[in-house]
């Protein structure tokens, strides 16, 4: 049984009397004490997707989706307030931005200290109150900040970017999630503090069997710890399946762009050179493409790309492209469904 199983989660915004698919018809299932990636460009949905699993976006989003299972539980057919019960206890999140997500009104202390799991203390009330300090000097000291008694009574504004961004992932951890869901976590720190955290999440990943949802945009990076990769393209499902099939073997011709844009991959180009890109950038919410949205970026486009295409299972790589980098005969075939649904369209 899937951890998390969500079957065609749409995200819709009301802008200008227009209705806008930010998020279209996109699938994704996790097991248990899995590391799976979330790849895309800036503005690929990703983190709509993981709000929207949280449960933390605008009342002017509107969610939909065929199913939305957690530990096999129908999360859709609960009230708003049951699913929150669920989901704050289960799931934690690092946002991309931890400035804006610390109160700046309390210390870093206060606010650590009330994300602590209450059964986790034992004994009296003032005895629960110095657990709290320890758990939470414990939990600074995990995420690498090596002042955390100094930490514990700052306020967010007198800690620098890098800082807050540990802090953030320490509030993530006090609660023990079953699945943590890490958007951008490093960001803003340098290499050598990158591998820290990363190093941090997969010793929590082995010990704990916490599963991990690790959004990037930078495929490169995250193959060194991530099990399996879906990767998304302007709100919209591209490729999905285990990180060496995503890296070695890429299905679609986004995911080719990524792989071939990494420096790994360019390595026999003269210094200096430019990396391999796709022409143009992806396309702002009010003005999206039909059909497939890389259609205007793609090297492959064709006739079909106008209508969108469904996902194709081949052995547990998925993908989502009428014309898909596959061996001759392969291709022939998605050539002639390709040609089907256009005349079927037609």
């Amino acid at each position: 049984m899937n951890l998390l199983d969500i079957r065609n989660l749409s995200i819709e915004l009301l802008h200008d009397e227009q209705r806008i698919l930010a998020v279209d018809k996109v699938s994704l299932s996790m097991k248990e004490g899995e590391v799976r990636g979330l790849v895309g460009e800036s503005g690929s949905g990703k983190s709509l997707l993981a709000q929207a699993i949280v449960g933390v976006l605008n009342d002017k989003w509107h969610v939909h989706a065929d199913r939305f299972h957690w530990r096999g539980v129908d999360l859709l057919r609960l009230s708003i307030a049951e699913r929150k019960v669920i989901l704050s206890r289960d799931i934690a999140m690092i946002f991309q931005e931890p400035m804006a997500c610390l109160d700046p009104t309390t210390t870093i202390g206060e606010q650590l200290s009330e994300a602590i799991d209450e059964q986790s203390l034992t004994g009296f009330f003032w005895q629960k109150k110095q657990q709290r300090n320890q758990a939470a000097v414990k939990l600074l000291h995990k995420v690498g900040i090596k002042k955390p008694d100094t930490c514990l009574d700052s306020y967010p504004h007198q800690l620098t970017e890098t800082l807050c961004q540990r802090v953030m992932i320490a509030i993530a951890l006090a609660r023990r999630p079953m699945l943590l869901i890490a958007d951008e976590p490093t960001a803003a720190m340098e290499n050598t503090n990158q591998g820290q955290i990363f190093r941090l999440l997969a010793s929590l990943n082995q010990l704990k069997k916490m599963s991990i949802l690790l959004i990037s945009h930078d495929l490169e990076n995250i193959t060194h710890w991530t099990n399996t990769i879906t990767v998304m393209y302007s709100g919209q499902f591209v490729e999905a399946g285990t990180t060496e099939q995503i890296f070695n073997k890429p299905l679609h011709p986004y995911t080719k762009a990524l792989v071939d844009s990494s420096p790994s991959a360019n390595f026999h180009l003269p210094a200096k050179s430019r990396l391999m890109t796709l022409p143009g950038s992806i396309p702002i919410l009010q003005h999206l493409p039909i059909g497939c949205r890389l259609g205007p970026r793609c090297p492959r486009a064709q006739k079909a790309c106008v209508i969108a295409p469904t996902v194709t299972n081949f052995h547990g790589h998925k993908v989502s492209c009428h014309f898909p980098l596959l061996p001759i005969k392969s291709s022939a075939k998605a050539v002639k469904s390709s040609a089907k649904a256009v005349k079927g369209a037609c």
